[in-house]
């Protein structure tokens, strides 16, 4: 190739070389396009998170990187053929550096953009907070591939740090506000002390279903179709009942009296067996529950005791107990039981009382 004859060629070995680099980087494209494709289908039926980001966080990055071997590439050729680029070698090494580091910034960012969004897609509790997650590690990334490419560019950092440390700490000072409730929103995340769809209950005494943690403040529907706007640094520091959490599954106490005369034994085993139909029939109600029934009180007109029984979820929790009444009330007037109404009597002989005599002293 040395040999070369470019002027019977009627091309110069600059343009020849240019020629030659562009063939190439358009064969190299075509072979990344083709090999990432059949890597993307095949692992696109195994269901991993990981390597089906792996494969689309590349795309970017391998373009560049195919850039910069084409370039060092035409650098080769200039200086194999004789071309006088001198004046060029500086200016390609330091693009192809750039690029590099370009290349490198973009994978990470394209694969922890892609990790988080892939992992918060398959959590409930994240699906509203993958913005703010997102948000957190593409600034840092991005920040960190700034400063790299500086110092690659022969600019010094030390200042840009120091002004940066100082303007960051005005500006913290400016939104300390927005800053709590944002670091707050990131600690709701990572503390999972709530998720989104759980129902809560708040120590100003709301409930509702969590619909969004947000970035600055957390959204809870109530029961009567409102919403309640949080601030997240307040919610963070508030007392919350979750009671979603650690499972959705509660238990519902029913109150129940019978007569005094009543045979407990006999009440107490068709109460249970009026629970585990009412929880075997109903489409909220937990089946393998085992109920059970606790007498407590001996109260003023009957003997009152607790049934336990189970809903899937709080919200249920009304429907299963109304179902065990109306189905308890049945059976207990089938089976001649006795729920008293409240009884007051008045005993007019206690401490010598006369009903219907004056106590006045009779006048003269």
């Amino acid at each position: 190739m040395t040999n070369i004859d470019f002027s019977e060629l009627g091309i110069s070995p600059a343009a020849l070389a240019v020629c030659v680099c562009l063939l190439s980087t358009g064969l190299m494209l075509l072979l990344k396009r083709l090999i990432l494709g059949r890597l993307s289908s095949v692992i696109h039926r195994t269901g991993y998170v990981f390597d089906s980001v792996l494969i689309r966080a590349l795309g970017l990055p391998l373009t560049l990187v195919i850039l910069v071997v084409n370039i060092q590439i035409l650098k080769f050729l200039f200086t194999y053929w004789g071309v006088d680029a001198q004046s060029y070698s500086q200016p390609i090494a330091l693009g192809s550096k750039i690029l590099l580091i370009l290349a490198l910034v973009a994978f990470i960012d394209r694969l922890c953009m892609g990790m988080i969004g892939g992992y918060a897609d398959r959590s409930e509790g994240l699906r509203n907070s993958k913005s703010i997650m997102q948000g957190i590690a593409r600034g840092a990334i991005l920040g960190v591939g700034v400063l790299v490419l500086l110092g690659t560019l022969g600019i010094a950092i030390t200042p840009v740090i120091a002004s940066l440390g100082i303007t960051s700490l005005a500006v913290a000072l400016a939104l300390q506000p927005t800053l709590e409730n944002f670091f707050s929103g990131v600690q709701l995340v990572m503390d999972k002390p709530i998720r989104v769809g759980d129902f809560i209950e708040l120590d100003s005494g709301e409930q509702g279903f969590v619909e969004k943690i947000g970035w600055r403040s957390t959204w809870i529907k109530m029961l009567p179709n409102n919403v309640v706007i949080m601030p997240n640094s307040v919610l963070s520091e508030s007392k919350i009942i979750n009671y979603y959490y650690p499972e959705p599954e509660l238990s519902v106490p029913v109150e129940v009296g019978v007569h005094y005369d009543s045979d407990l034994e006999r009440v107490e085993q068709i109460t249970l067996d009026v629970a585990r139909q009412v929880l075997k029939d109903h489409e909220w109600g937990v089946t393998e529950y085992n109920t059970f029934v606790v007498y407590h009180t001996f109260d003023s007109s009957s003997i009152n005791f607790t049934v336990m029984l189970r809903a899937k979820e709080y919200f249920n929790r009304f429907w299963v107990k109304s179902a065990f009444i109306k189905a308890l009330h049945r059976r207990y007037r089938e089976e001649g039981i006795v729920i008293p109404y409240p009884i007051r009597a008045l005993n007019t002989d206690q401490e010598g009382a006369r009903f219907g005599h004056s106590s006045e002293p009779a006048a003269d």
